[in-house]
């Protein structure tokens, strides 16, 4: 009988870390209510006494889902603890996940403490969570960077004070794969009655390492790992789900399974990446737009003849459909809707589909061939229909040897303002432009660009970061017009900072 491999998925915790890729409430709902679709065991819903949203999203994700087990991260201080059981309230199936760190750097640095006293707060925590939920996970945060003797002290405590799994993070992902693998190895050889709680992995990927460190650590006695959909996460980001999933579905030697839907691996990743307006790199193993893709010559005739020369997936197993329907300014709504469900986007809510409709057909004049991912931008693509600032219009003059002019056009809260700008090429003209209405000191911190597929008609998506008194506010803008994607982001970041007024 195959070894059973628990999936504890904290996208809508580590994964929303990423600054500008927060998700509100009903984005948090959609995404846990795929990923229950997935198959995974665990949803890590969020960190409740961190914020008031964090808090009432863990209460709706507990009403919304089913099936999985919902977690709620807290530190090992009781007022973290009662906070989290009473955002738990309403789970069908619940876990506190409690922990502190055990490596000397933290112990030394970060709590100016001692080893006992980490040892005695890390039991504490354990017992008064155990007040609330039965089912308790403790983490020994930097648990990569921990003396392994001391580590195996922690972990045998903890399960004596009634913690049923026992996370070992690679919090930095610093570990190389045989040291993560033997890490876990010494924790199952020394710890007594080990076998009364899992052994969990949650690996960043710092080093890039993250998914290798999590293998070792499955194949050395580990059963549960966390993971984040595309891998997101702070920094270099977490260990992907789709790379595991596929790793043991691949590597069926290894006789280890999951609950794992691999044919909604896809679809869940597009959603997340369009909700989060985070872009998958192209070469991204599993997911990304290359990985199924074939240029090289000798490699295009070896897939003819044998797909299985050069492919050890079926792109179907992960929910790619290799029969795509093209989408022309000719194609139907009925074309749309099955685009949008392969993508994991939600069909039912007929009055959206419309507005993505129309939004499509816009696009569709504009380009001969609309992609996936330009469907993707077009459902995730906040509506600025409630903005207060919504751009009216924007005519740019420039080119080689010209001074660069922009007019702009403004609706704020019904108001029509303009203005016009010279600048240092057309999007610096027009951001001129645009402060000229909007009197506000704002530093722009970040400015990138990327186009979504290929071609140059292609739509192109920018990010922006910017700094307004003292806060940070993340802007997204597409169209197929770079310089107006450029003030759309921008104006993002105003409507951000002006709700927050």
């Amino acid at each position: 009988m195959s070894d059973r491999l628990f999936i504890f998925d904290t996208t809508l915790r580590d994964g929303e870390q990423v600054p500008g890729c927060q998700l509100n409430t009903v984005e948090k709902i959609q995404v846990a209510k795929a990923l229950e679709q997935l198959g995974v065991d665990v949803i890590e819903a969020g960190f409740p006494i961190s914020s008031p949203g964090d808090y009432h999203s863990v209460i709706e994700i507990s009403k919304a889902v089913t099936w999985p087990t919902i977690c709620a991260l807290t530190r090992a201080v009781p007022r973290d603890i009662d906070v989290a059981a009473e955002a738990l309230q309403y789970a069908k199936h619940k876990r506190i996940h409690t922990g502190i760190g055990t490596s000397d750097e933290h112990i030394k640095y970060k709590f100016n403490s001692t080893r006992e006293e980490i040892l005695e707060r890390a039991v504490a925590a354990v017992k008064y969570a155990k007040r609330y939920v039965d089912d308790v996970e403790f983490y020994a945060e930097d648990a990569g960077r921990t003396d392994n003797e001391y580590l195996a002290r922690v972990v045998e405590a903890v399960i004596k004070a009634g913690a049923t799994v026992v996370n070992i993070p690679d919090t930095t992902g610093y570990c190389l794969p045989d040291e993560f693998g033997s890490k876990i190895r010494y924790l199952m050889e020394h710890v007594d009655d080990i076998d009364r709680a899992i052994i969990s992995t949650h690996c960043h990927n710092d080093l890039g390492m993250a998914t290798a460190n999590t293998l070792e650590g499955v194949l050395n006695g580990a059963r549960q790992v966390e993971v984040t959909i595309n891998g997101i996460g702070e920094r270099a980001g977490n260990t992907s789900l789709e790379e595991i999933a596929m790793i043991l579905k691949c590597h069926k030697s290894l006789d280890i399974e999951t609950q794992i839907n691999t044919q909604r691996i896809y679809p869940t990743s597009r959603m997340v990446s369009s909700l989060m307006n985070m872009p998958i790199q192209p070469n991204k193993a599993v997911v990304g737009r290359n990985a199924f893709a074939h240029s090289s010559g000798i490699h295009q005739d070896g897939v003819l003849k044998n797909v299985q020369t050069y492919e050890i997936m079926d792109p179907k197993d992960v929910g790619i459909d290799d029969n795509s329907i093209v989408l022309t300014a000719r194609s139907g709504r009925a074309a749309l809707k099955h685009r949008l469900h392969i993508n994991g986007i939600d069909v039912s809510d007929e009055a959206k589909v419309d507005k993505i409709y129309q939004k499509f057909l816009e696009l569709a004049d504009l380009k001969k061939e609309v992609s996936d991912a330009d469907i993707m931008m077009l459902a995730g693509a906040d509506t600025a229909d409630q903005h207060a600032v919504k751009l009216d219009f924007l005519q740019v003059t420039t080119g080689k040897g010209v001074k660069s002019v922009a007019s702009i056009g403004l609706d704020i809260s019904g108001q029509k303002f303009e203005a016009a700008s010279s600048g240092n090429g057309p999007v610096d003209a027009a951001i001129k432009a645009l402060k000229k209405i909007i009197l506000k000191q704002m530093t722009l911190k970040e400015f990138t660009i990327q186009a979504i597929s290929k071609g140059s008609d292609d739509v192109g998506k920018v990010h922006m970061q910017v700094e307004y008194q003292g806060s940070m506010y993340y802007g997204f803008g597409a169209n197929t017009d770079i310089v107006t994607a450029s003030v759309e982001a921008y104006i993002d970041c105003i409507n951000k900072f002006k709700r927050a007024e």
